[in-house]
């Protein structure tokens, strides 16, 4: 029931997400979505710690109502030849 309500929230853009912006390397990420931003809060330290051991850079991590169309947005490939912004898609957690 729960896996229901937190896809209905996320299809309205009322799920709570983690997003992780690193400097090194320039990306952010999405990690969600959860029901509640208690349930979000909980899960941002092992986020921060695993890209910690990736050894990212000046990590700040904020839960925030939102609806990423992508998981994953690396800045320095921010314009690739057509101009637009460029992003990869990760696996949700």
């Amino acid at each position: 029931m729960k896996e229901i309500w937190v896809t209905l929230l996320e299809a309205l853009g009322q799920a709570w997400w983690v997003e992780v912006i690193t400097e090194a390397p320039r990306c952010t990420y999405y990690f969600g979505p959860f029901a509640s931003a208690s349930e979000a809060e909980a899960a941002r330290g092992g986020y921060v710690e695993d890209l910690e051991q990736e050894n990212a850079q000046n990590i700040r991590a904020i839960v925030k109502r939102c609806k990423p169309v992508s998981l994953t947005i690396e800045h320095e490939a921010e314009t690739g030849r057509s101009g637009k912004p460029t992003s990869l898609i990760s696996s949700r957690a």
